[in-house]
């Protein structure tokens, strides 16, 4: 019996578009807003700075795995970091409003 293979056979993936999704996760396009987004799962050891999840307005620390998502035909400056969470319950969320302690609240 010959020793099990540990690279794939096939060569059909190679170049710098096959690293990128190596290191970063798998890419998939979805419409939101009649609006076609790409979105990448990002595994927790591919973060390496905080940032901001628009859906919940909370830190999305180091280490852990998360969303990017962005306009499909958009630039690659409106790129946001979602976590898992908040990027699947965008469209039941509302618009996260920042008030004042003395505004109304109606």
């Amino acid at each position: 019996m010959s020793p099990r293979r540990n690279r794939p056979r096939s060569h059909a993936t190679s170049g710098p578009e096959a690293e990128v999704g190596e290191r970063h996760g798998l890419q998939r396009t979805d419409n939101w807003l009649g609006e076609q987004w790409s979105v990448r799962h990002i595994s927790g050891a591919a973060a390496v700075k905080h940032y901001r999840c628009p859906g919940c307005d909370q830190e999305i620390p180091p280490g852990v795995p998360h969303v990017v998502a962005w306009p499909e035909y958009g630039d690659g400056d409106d790129r946001r970091h979602w976590h898992k969470a908040c990027w699947n319950a965008r469209d039941r969320r509302a618009a996260r409003i920042q008030r004042s302690r003395q505004a109304p609240r109606y």
